[in-house]
């Protein structure tokens, strides 16, 4: 399987009188245009998947609805992929879609460095990863989808994709 793993895009910094509750913080406009570019890029180099997995915090879901406009499927949500959820629990997830050829992750951090981490090593904090907001990991992982399974292919910086759309 192809796996994808993508970091939401820049949202606003947390302000509890403006989002009491963190899953409302939304994408900044920037944030929002800077990813749907970098979303462009990402359907010129991958034609598309055939499941995106998004957190329901707002900042997460926004992204994932770029990737559809995009090209890619529409999001389907997914709790285990919110802030603060253990790798495994995205592992566990993911089964249900064992069958797909390519499946995406929309997600954050520190989560989405921990679950690239779980799925090359095994360990959560083993493989330091870089996510940068709005940056996306290709992964191949074993049928089985095993912890420690997985390689690296490729990981792309937002910048990088903006380059790449036409």
């Amino acid at each position: 399987m192809d796996l994808y793993l993508v970091r939401h895009a820049i949202a606003f910094d947390p302000d509890s009188t403006k989002w009491p509750d963190d899953r409302d913080r939304p994408l900044t406009s920037q944030g929002e245009k800077r990813f749907a570019r970098a979303a462009r890029g990402l359907a010129e180099l991958v034609d598309s998947v055939d499941v995106v997995l998004s957190s329901p915090f707002v900042r997460a879901w926004r992204t994932a609805e770029l990737l559809h406009k995009a090209g890619w499927p529409a999001p389907t949500r997914c709790e285990a992929l919110e802030a603060g959820r253990a790798p495994a629990e995205a592992l566990q997830a993911l089964q249900a879609h064992a069958s797909a050829a390519a499946v995406a992750l929309v997600g954050h951090e520190p989560s989405m460095h921990e679950l690239a981490s779980y799925l090359l090593t095994a360990e959560a904090n083993h493989a330091q990863v870089e996510f940068r907001k709005g940056g996306v990991a290709r992964l191949t992982i074993d049928p089985a989808l095993r912890p420690g399974s997985a390689t690296l292919v490729w990981m792309l910086q937002p910048k990088i994709l903006r380059a790449v759309e036409r």
